[in-house]
């Protein structure tokens, strides 16, 4: 018995063996995609820029550490599942860094919603262009040797009317200030954590009230190795004045060409009274932009 489970333990050794060195090969093949990419991305001949998972739902306004001259186009389209009516998400931004470390950005949302579950179309909010939004950012720390960034940015969005009731008398409907701060590490190659918050004020013309709110957001993405895509999760958290909402939206983004990922996002939320499940698709494409 002995003498056959050594004669068996032979025969498959080569092959155990070979598929022990294709593992080694396809792993050191991996890490050596992934430095390519974090070398090509930070450049050493430019000025220093750490590589970061950038979240797919609450985005940045550019790259931490942009470089003058890069430039993106965002559509996303989602849905959201209410009690009362299902909402349907739009957005076209375009972001650009005109100076280097300095990222700009303009977007523009809009939803619109359909009844569900027999209710009233009057008990349904109105079809909007939500908002005019425009945004800088600012990377004021990149530390190469702690793979850390820390940046500063202000958001600034005029609240429209209603599709049905926009004129140019009552186009304008109020203002949200959002001041923010971004601070990101990647941990070796492949662990991305970041973390996006500030206060969002929003203040409506028709009267004197305020309606304040506080954003707190954490975020850890595992970039797969050899590639651009990645796979994670954002912690969106809401704080008011006697609430706190939050919802979870794991998240993946693929390559499908050498300018144009593809992120799609789930939305599951937390303790929310009205709203449920969510879905999100962003497309991003980076003209003239290439990585191998």
């Amino acid at each position: 018995m002995v003498k056959y489970l050594l004669a068996i333990a032979l025969l498959c050794a080569p092959y155990f063996t070979s598929a022990q060195v294709d593992r080694e090969e396809t792993r050191e093949e991996n890490n050596l995609k992934d430095s390519l990419y974090i070398e090509e991305i930070e450049n050493k001949t430019q000025l220093p820029k750490v590589l970061h998972a950038e979240p797919l739902y609450i985005d940045l306004i550019r790259d931490l550490g942009a470089r003058k001259g890069e430039h993106e186009w965002n559509v996303g389209m989602g849905i959201t599942d209410n009690q009362k009516y299902d909402a349907y998400q739009m957005l076209v931004e375009y972001e650009w860094a005109p100076l280097d470390r300095l990222g700009l950005e303009i977007e523009v949302p809009f939803t619109f919603h359909t009844p569900v579950n027999g209710t009233a179309r009057n008990e349904v909010p109105s079809h909007r262009m939500e908002s005019l939004k425009t945004a800088m950012q600012y990377t004021f720390l990149v530390s190469e040797r702690a793979n850390t960034s820390l940046a500063i940015g202000y958001i600034n969005e005029l609240e429209l009317a209603d599709l049905s009731r926009m004129s140019t008398s009552n186009m304008v409907q109020g203002n949200v200030f959002n001041p923010f701060f971004v601070a990101a590490k990647r941990w070796g190659n492949n662990f991305h954590t970041l973390v996006y918050t500030g206060p969002r004020f929003e203040k409506p013309f028709n009267n004197a009230h305020w309606h304040n709110r506080f954003d707190f957001n954490t975020n850890i993405h595992y970039m797969i190795p050899g590639t651009r895509n990645f796979i994670g999760m954002e912690f969106n958290k809401e704080f008011t004045h006697n609430d706190f909402d939050m919802t979870i939206r794991p998240q993946l983004r693929v390559s499908v060409a050498d300018n144009l990922l593809v992120g799609i996002v789930a939305g599951i939320p937390v303790q929310r009274e009205n709203e449920r499940f969510s879905s999100f698709l962003r497309l991003i494409w980076e003209p003239g932009n290439k990585h191998h």
